[in-house]
């Protein structure tokens, strides 16, 4: 399966009083590498918000594996997991890059919407952003 990857570096804001990542900061770290696949793919989310569309989130799953630390390089993996008409799951991994330790394994779900929240089907407003996703998930798909 295609991976997307981006970094982060955990800053001591990031951390709670035992010294580890504070659990919520995966969940944005999960936004950041979600921006970064579309952006890699050839579709920034500030463009898609032209047309407009939008992708709401509608679900959240996190699984901590193991903690991260104040000064860790964060290697966030990103990629689509599942596509309908007028949804898509967007599946994760954190690791710890220095040692490729995962931390973290999740999804988000996503509608595809107007900017009135409208769900709309991204094959009709946006084509080439579909092909690329369908692209992706049959390639995924032929791995199994």
């Amino acid at each position: 399966m295609k991976k997307f990857y981006s970094e982060a570096r955990v800053i001591y804001g990031d951390t709670d009083a035992m010294g580890i990542v504070y659990h919520n900061n995966y969940i944005r770290w999960f936004e950041q590498g979600r921006t970064e696949f579309l952006r890699q793919i050839g579709f920034p989310y500030s463009e898609l918000e032209k047309v407009p569309f939008w992708l709401p989130v509608t679900y959240v799953h996190c699984d901590y594996k193991s903690p991260g630390f104040y000064d860790d390089v964060l290697e966030i993996a990103a990629w689509p997991a599942k596509m309908t008409y007028a949804t898509v799951d967007i599946a994760y991994e954190i690791r710890r890059k220095e040692t490729g330790e995962l931390l973290v394994t999740g999804a988000t779900g996503h509608a595809m919407t107007d900017d009135k929240l409208k769900p709309v089907r991204l094959k009709k407003l946006i084509p080439e952003l579909y092909a690329a996703m369908t692209a992706l998930l049959e390639e995924t798909a032929d791995e199994f």
